[in-house]
C-alpha cells in the first residue's frame, strides 16, 4: 500500500497515523506542512477548495493528518486507510 500524509511531525495525530502506517508496512510519502512554506500554501489551498473539508472550514481544526491513497481519493480517517 502506498499513502501520501499530509500533517506535521509537530501533531500527535500525525505522528501515531505514520506509526500505524508504518506497522502495516505501508510505502508512506509524508509531506510535513510546517517545514516548508510550498507545502503549506498546497495544503492550503486543499483545505479550502476540497470538499472533504466541509465540516472543518470555519473551525479551529486544522485537518490533519490527510491521507491520499493509491488511487487519488482523500480522508481523515486513518481506520479506513488501515483497511
Amino acid at each position: 500500500m502506498e499513502i501520501k500524509v499530509i500533517g506535521s511531525h509537530c501533531c500527535p495525530d500525525t505522528l501515531y497515523a505514520l506509526h500505524k502506517l508504518a506497522e502495516a508496512g505501508a510505502a508512506i510519502d509524508f509531506v510535513d506542512i510546517l517545514a516548508s512554506h510550498a507545502d503549506l500554501k498546497q495544503y492550503l489551498a486543499l483545505r479550502d477548495s476540497d470538499p472533504l473539508y466541509k465540516d472543518i472550514r470555519g473551525t479551529e481544526r486544522l485537518g490533519i493528518p490527510c491521507f491520499i491513497k493509491e488511487d487519488g481519493s482523500k480522508t481523515l480517517d486513518l481506520a479506513e486507510v488501515l483497511k
